[in-house]
């Protein structure tokens, strides 16, 4: 401790407010620069800090987690997903982890509509030929798309930003169908259609939304097999993990036909994406912006703040503790 505060270190720069009650509540190193730390260096780094406040693709694997200083008690994430985190060999450091959620569902559901309205009615192709002066106006057959209204929507993982998505969905009357762990009460599930076997789902799909969690069993679950299962002219949306989707097949599939277009936020190997999107039309891509609202970006740093706060400040669990499973 410095000035009798906990040292935490920002990996990354963070929203203004944020920084003010890291700074306010904590002796913290900032980010300003935003500058990215490698494994060694964030090891470094930390050195005689109580905490870490990190991001989502920040290398705090096995062998970085295993380099942390003894000084290190607490990784708080700045996201609801953690498998940027090992937290089994964090646990085996008697490093406390802790989360985001409950806080980005509707950010993220409004980008999941966004990416399946912008595949389906060609909006990339739109804003391409007006920035680069080639509209010639109005025409019958231009950049004719799918119809979105009344078609039916499988939804990959039917948790809280899959269930949000379902419920804009149905101001569009579409038909929701979902695979899930587990199934959802009534009062949740509210008509949709659940497979309790996903593959099962895919014959139903006009378009499929990825809202499921990268895990061993999800990743490539979207693979030339089952997007063969797909009906021809669907439409795939991703704002979950890359790693789900299997690029390979995805472009091909696209560049066949099979797939009218797909809608993308995520993409596996962020920053540096599969080359082959770059080439497609038919590919409606956004640069991981599913909760990049001030809203909901300051919900998320004030939520890894009340965790880093619980455990450092006070002692106690923190509210969104991440178990070793």
């Amino acid at each position: 401790m410095s000035n009798g505060k906990p040292r935490v270190l920002a990996t990354r720069h963070f929203p203004p407010a944020v920084e003010a009650r890291l700074a306010t509540n904590f002796d913290a190193l900032l980010n300003p620069e935003d500058r990215l730390y490698d494994g060694p260096a964030l090891a470094k780094a930390s050195a005689g800090f109580d905490g870490i406040m990190c991001a989502a693709g920040d290398a705090l694997n096995a062998a970085t987690i295993a380099a942390l200083p003894a000084s290190v008690r607490m990784i708080a994430t700045f996201s609801v997903g953690y498998e940027h985190v090992d937290v089994a060999a964090a646990a085996r450091r008697n490093i406390v982890v802790s989360n985001t959620p409950d806080v980005l569902t509707d950010a993220t559901a409004d980008i999941t509509m966004l990416c399946l309205l912008g595949a389906a009615r060609r909006a990339h192709e739109g804003a391409t030929m007006l920035r680069t002066h080639n509209w010639v106006g109005w025409t019958p057959t231009q950049l004719m798309g799918t119809h979105v209204t009344g078609k039916r929507l499988g939804i990959l993982g039917m948790g809280r930003i899959g269930q949000a998505t379902a419920d804009r969905a149905r101001a569009f009357r579409m038909q929701i169908h979902y695979s899930n762990r587990s199934r959802l009460a009534p009062d949740l599930e509210k008509g949709a259609v659940f497979h309790a076997n996903p593959d099962d789902m895919l014959p139903h799909c006009d378009f499929l939304s990825i809202n499921a969690p990268m895990t061993p069993a999800t990743a490539k679950w979207v693979n030339a097999e089952r997007i063969a299962r797909l009906p021809k002219g669907a439409i795939v949306v991703n704002t979950a993990r890359g790693g789900v989707v299997d690029d390979e097949a995805l472009i091909a599939a696209l560049k066949s036909g099979h797939l009218a277009s797909a809608g993308l936020d995520v993409f596996d190997g962020e920053p540096r994406i599969h080359q082959g999107y770059y080439e497609l039309e038919n590919a409606f891509l956004l640069p991981h912006m599913g909760s990049a609202t001030v809203e909901t970006r300051n919900a998320m740093g004030f939520k890894a703040l009340d965790n880093l706060e619980a455990f450092l400040l006070r002692g106690q669990t923190p509210p969104d503790l991440v178990k070793a499973s």
